[in-house]
């Protein structure tokens, strides 16, 4: 097996047209102790978290990380990411003095403990399945090339003061997603700024997912423009190896979509999602589902080109020795002591090369919290704020309608104009989402702040909900653990109410396929118990006004009665029927049908067994005799008169 990333200790190897390779400088390889370049670190730093985005093999990182820090100096961002970057070299000196102090001791111990840690994770390695990451290339970028074509060859950004990503050729200028408009202008002047818009880019996502849904209807969407998905089934029923499926699905969506994808063919998702930037753009790289290729990947992998690993956490392995992955198990004994339990164990997970195998979509996982922010310019005035506030809290309520919940816990989110985060939450007195009652529990946070901060500047502000709780309806026959009627095979097609269009050109309501028969079956089944129980003519003639709405054959609509709202049904669990979907009304049906279901065994019970009862009574009322102690059994007293009841 061969790769296509090589090792790299710390820096991204660039070329120049001279011939002479050129370093990105390092934060270790300028010792702070001789000041020899206090800036390094810093520098390194303002590359930014997108450093290592596809397309970026060319650029002199040198060249771009002097020309961001020199348009940056003297800013805010500018001072507050120096700030940070003291805080981390501080954070460094301590871990460094630590792992000093740790060397002098005896660690067998957690050499052992780290090897039993290697050993048990071991045992959970999964290898049977095929996990793919879906990547697009450059995707606002690609959906803007489809309207304006002739931006192909020119360099061009989608986004305003920050970059939210830019077509290749502006890569090779050193641009990239997160970066200031106007550093990016420095980088190339020609650069062409898009704005952004959302609706293009979700309709075309959109159609991405329904061809990625043909290979893996339970895919699991990471972004607007990236997919997990399992094709280990598909592989088996068409035959196919997993990279000729991956290959058939790129060009799928490319010919439908005009759009361009590259993907990662893995054992795991962390793999997977690794996998997918090795060949792009428009390629796709195959790590074979085996042990000791895995491993053979991992080792020589820079410890920036795993997800999880930013540049803090680069920073701090690289002063410990730690540039790829294969140097974290020559330092597995320091690892719990240095970075905790935690962050030890997800080291190790990554040196093996574990990572999650299921794959679901996105909104079966339980949500933690929905939130909303935006950025803006500096923003003072009292009553800009309030309103900002207020649509902040619109915004926030659409999110939690489309997330069917609402939150008990209300958070307020701020960035000052000196890039200081502040954060505020207040208990809501019970589980809200409206935008009214939203706004109204946060601007009591947000006057507290402007107490606290006179003269307050804002630049970004959100509001989130945690502490979710569900506003989904239930599913009752789940509840009762039951199937859905449309799962059966009673031969019917759905379970509520369908148009169909007529000769005429218009709609009217018909019964679904399959529901009178079925209706008319359980009627004839039930109806003459039904009768000895309640003294009801038949359930169809009498339910529908006790029970709810139920479908029965006198509550069709006639031929030429148009329909103007197509009701939503619900299955009885108990009685199959369907009824309109209220909850109280339904739930009053429910308790009906439990107590016609109790009488109903009850006296299938008593007719079951009619000539067992007396006996049983009998038995019950006849009592042993009980013999006095020293004497024997006598013959009844012919005095005494034997009395019989009934």
């Amino acid at each position: 097996m061969t790769t296509t990333a090589q090792p790299e200790m710390s820096a991204t190897d660039t070329d120049d047209p001279s011939g002479s390779t050129k370093i990105v400088p390092s934060p270790q390889d300028h010792p702070k102790e001789n000041g020899e370049d206090a800036a390094a670190s810093l520098k390194y730093s303002l590359l930014g978290p997108s450093l290592l985005k596809a397309g970026q093999d060319t650029v002199d990182q040198l060249k771009v990380s002097e020309i961001i820090y020199n348009a940056s100096r003297g800013s805010k961002y500018f001072n507050r990411e120096e700030a940070r970057d003291r805080s981390l070299t501080a954070k460094i000196d301590q871990i460094l003095s630590k792992k000093r102090e740790l060397e002098k001791l005896d660690l067998g111990h957690e050499l052992r403990v780290a090897d039993s840690l290697i050993a048990q994770l071991e045992l959970s390695r999964d290898l049977s399945q095929y996990i793919v990451h879906v990547d697009c290339d450059a995707f606002y970028a690609a959906v803007e090339q489809l309207d304006r074509p002739e931006l192909k060859d020119l360099p061009f950004a989608v986004g305003g003061g920050v970059l939210t990503t830019c077509n290749y050729v502006a890569r090779k200028y050193g641009c990239r997603s997160g970066m200031a408009g106007f550093v990016a202008k420095k980088l190339c002047p020609e650069l062409i700024l898009l704005p952004i818009s959302f609706d293009k880019y979700t309709a075309k996502a959109g159609e991405v997912r329904e061809i990625i849904s043909e290979y893996d209807p339970n895919f699991e969407s990471a972004s607007i423009d990236e997919a997990y998905l399992n094709i280990t089934d598909y592989c088996t029923r068409h035959a196919m190896a997993p990279a000729d499926a991956v290959a058939k699905m790129r060009s799928d969506i490319h010919e439908r979509t005009s759009i361009t994808v590259s993907a990662g063919i893995a054992a795991n998702t962390r793999l997977a999602k690794i996998c997918s930037n090795m060949n792009k753009p428009n390629g796709q790289y195959f790590l074979p589902s085996e042990r000791v290729a895995i491993l053979e990947f991992m080792r020589d992998l820079p410890c920036r080109k795993v997800n999880g690993i930013g540049r803090v956490f680069e920073r701090e392995l690289a002063a410990l020795g730690i540039h790829t992955l294969g140097d974290i198990y020559s330092n597995r004994q320091y690892l719990r002591n240095l970075f905790g339990e935690k962050a030890s164990e997800f080291f190790v997970h990554c040196f093996l090369g574990l990572g999650r195998t299921c794959v679901k979509p996105a909104e079966t996982y339980e949500r933690k919290s929905v939130g909303t922010e935006s950025t803006f310019r500096d923003m003072s005035d009292p009553t800009e704020l309030r309103n900002k506030l207020r649509r902040t809290s619109e915004d926030l309520e659409q999110d939690l309608r489309r997330a069917e919940c609402k939150g008990r816990t209300l958070c307020l989110k701020v960035k000052l104009h000196t890039f200081e985060v502040l954060t505020r939450q207040t208990v809501l007195p019970r589980a809200l989402h409206l935008a009214t009652d939203l706004y109204n529990h946060a601007l009591p946070m947000l006057t507290k702040l402007e107490q606290e901060i006179p003269g307050m500047k804002l630049r970004l502000m959100g509001l989130r909900c945690t502490n979710i709780a569900t506003t989904k309806k239930p599913n009752s026959m789940a509840f009762f653990g039951l199937k859905s009627r449309g799962n059966r095979s009673e031969g019917y097609e759905t379970t509520s109410a369908k148009k169909t269009t007529n000769l005429d050109g218009g709609k009217w309501e018909t019964r679904p396929v399959g529901i009178s028969a079925v209706l008319s079956g359980e009627q004839g089944a039930q109806g003459t118990r039904e009768t000895k129980l309640t003294g009801r003519d038949s359930p169809s003639q009498s339910a529908s006004h006790s029970d709810g709405d139920e479908i029965t054959s006198h509550s069709r609509q006639h031929d030429g009665e148009p329909l103007f709202a197509e009701p939503e049904w619900w299955n009885c669990p108990i009685c199959n029927r369907l009824q309109v979907a209220e909850e109280r009304r339904f739930n009053d049906h429910i308790d009906l049908c439990l107590s016609r279901q109790a009488i109903r065994d009850t006296i299938q019970k008593e007719a079951v067994m009619p000539s067992q009862e007396p006996k049983t009574l009998k038995m019950e009322h006849k009592k042993p005799k009980e013999r006095k102690r020293g004497r024997h059994a006598t013959t009844p007293d012919p005095k005494q008169k034997r009395l019989c009841f009934g």
